[in-house]
């Protein structure tokens, strides 16, 4: 028979469980924060529950875990990057981040990613198949043991689209939220999807407390199309009508990602046109130096940034540029492809 994975199970579902077992409902509390709280990997581990309790769950029950292939550290910034293999080989990247007070984990979603934008690595690898919620779980409570460290924040931004993994990824943010586990704060999660328009709404009615991250990229339709392809199934006027209804819905202010290259997207042109784009949102953009995957690919230089960054000097918005951490062991933004 096979065991029964514990982590990625809610409260509720952990509760089941030992009810079933002939447990008394407390015991659950406790094994919930042995395995999310105090990152236990064995039931041996766990002292204040019986022996006999512990030798039914070795029976029934097992807790995942990643296994751990590589960790690399960045000669250049305070950033790591962990290569993983899931249990069925695939492989996975995930990274922190530290910075000041903010110790940041950059969370996977999928195993490749089948949107194609032409400006990420991970789109070269393909789709192979969604993560479970315990594998998202997984990357922050392994990072957490292997560097000693508790990140504040979290990002699912890694390897895939996230709002292609719906409810796997609602379940393991829920799961990182949880005060009885990792208790990372809501206002510390962020969820960046490259605009997958029904999730986004769903997202809105959900009322979903995490905060919301636009990949956009380009400040028209046409541009976007040519770098993103799913700006042909969801067009850029739809993505904004969605983001429109979140902002409206949530309350809450978004972040929109836009990835510079050079003299495609920094022209003054664009940055008038981003202008309208997102006037009258409570929004924040994020202006990303392009982080190059090949020696052609065309990064801009500081000075056309900083041009294009002028143009929002007396813009409404919270406008910054965003320079990445861990370029120089490919851990940066559009970066991760699981590379041996």
């Amino acid at each position: 028979m096979k065991k029964m994975n514990l982590k990625g199970l809610t409260s509720d579902e952990i509760e089941h469980l030992v009810i079933s077992q002939g447990e008394k409902r407390f015991r659950a509390n406790q094994l919930f924060a042995w395995i999310y709280r105090r990152n236990a990997l064995t039931f041996e581990e766990m002292t204040d529950i019986s022996k006999g309790f512990r030798s039914k769950l070795n029976e029934v029950a097992e807790i995942g875990q990643l296994k751990l292939v590589r960790t690399v550290q960045s000669n250049l910034t305070k950033t790591q990057k962990f290569l993983f293999e899931l249990p069925d080989g695939h492989r996975i990247e995930t990274v922190l981040m530290e910075e000041e007070l903010r110790l940041t984990a950059c969370l996977s979603t999928q195993v490749g990613c089948a949107l194609g934008c032409s400006f990420c690595a991970t789109a070269r690898l393909g789709f192979h198949r969604n993560l479970e919620a315990w594998e998202i779980v997984d990357q922050l409570l392994a990072v957490k043991r292997l560097s000693g460290k508790n990140p504040t924040n979290v990002v699912i931004m890694g390897m895939g689209e996230p709002f292609l993994n719906y409810e796997n990824v609602i379940k393991a943010c829920h799961l990182l939220n949880h005060p009885d586990g990792a208790a990372i704060s809501h206002r510390k999660i962020v969820i960046s999807t490259s605009g997958i328009v029904p999730r986004i709404v769903q997202y809105a009615d959900e009322k979903q407390p995490f905060k919301l991250a636009i990949s956009l990229n380009a400040p028209t339709g046409i541009q976007r199309s040519k770098i993103m392809p799913i700006n042909k199934k969801y067009p850029l006027e739809k993505l904004m009508d969605a983001v429109k209804y979140y902002a409206q819905r949530s309350r809450l202010r978004v972040t929109f990602e836009y990835i510079l290259l050079k003299g495609f997207n920094d022209r003054p042109e664009d940055a008038i046109q981003l202008k309208k784009l997102v006037q009258g949102l409570r929004c924040k953009i994020n202006l990303i130096p392009l982080n190059p995957v090949h020696q052609r690919d065309p990064q801009p230089d500081e000075v056309r940034i900083n041009q294009f960054y002028a143009y929002f000097r007396e813009f409404p918005a919270v406008v910054s540029v965003r320079w990445s951490k861990g370029t120089d062991i490919e851990a940066a933004c559009g970066q991760l492809a699981a590379r041996d």
